[in-house]
């Protein structure tokens, strides 16, 4: 075999073997640096699941800067947040229908919109840094007050329970009503 034929053959060989272990590596989510997690719970007669992914504080600033006031964000890192209830709910007064939703937020100083959208699937973000959202799919939006945390969290999480659900991250939770 000639010589260039001969490297040619070895870089194919080497960039098949970096896709395929680039594509392996996106495949194991759990090694990701905010890797997935799941909150459960019943609200009332509902069973509800959050998806998420976890991002870590890293001794970052995050309230008014990671997570930009009063932009669209995804409420995590990776895809978007998945909130699934198999009845349907009342949320800070409002209707949601039993389903799954993307579940997006604009995050304010002294109140949060929290956005259930009817896509689901999706990257949390486009190539362009905003949240990959449809706002003609928006089912349900609410609001809730942030409130400072008893403790701090360096792991973003969300916790659901007879009265809603609770987004908690460094030093702010943020309570949603639901029944």
């Amino acid at each position: 075999m000639r010589p260039i034929k001969k490297t040619i053959l070895l870089l194919t060989c080497l960039s098949s073997v970096l896709f395929v272990s680039t594509v392996l590596a996106q495949g194991d989510k759990a090694s990701r640096p905010s890797p997935p997690a799941t909150a459960k719970g019943k609200i009332g007669k509902a069973n509800v699941t959050i998806d998420y992914s976890s991002p870590s504080v890293k001794g970052r600033k995050v309230w008014g800067d990671l997570v930009p006031y009063d932009k669209v964000w995804r409420l995590g890192a990776n895809e978007a947040t998945i909130f699934t209830s198999d009845a349907e709910l009342t949320i800070q007064g409002k209707k949601l229908p039993a389903g799954k939703y993307s579940l997006f937020a604009i995050a304010g100083e002294k109140e949060w919109t929290f956005i259930f959208n009817s896509e689901t699937g999706q990257w949390g973000i486009k190539r362009s840094g905003e949240a990959n959202l449809d706002r003609a799919k928006d089912v349900l939006t609410v609001t809730a007050k942030p409130k400072k945390s008893a403790s701090a969290n360096e792991k973003m999480l969300f916790e659901v329970n007879g009265s809603g659900f609770t987004l908690k991250w460094e030093n702010l939770e943020v309570p949603v009503a639901a029944k």
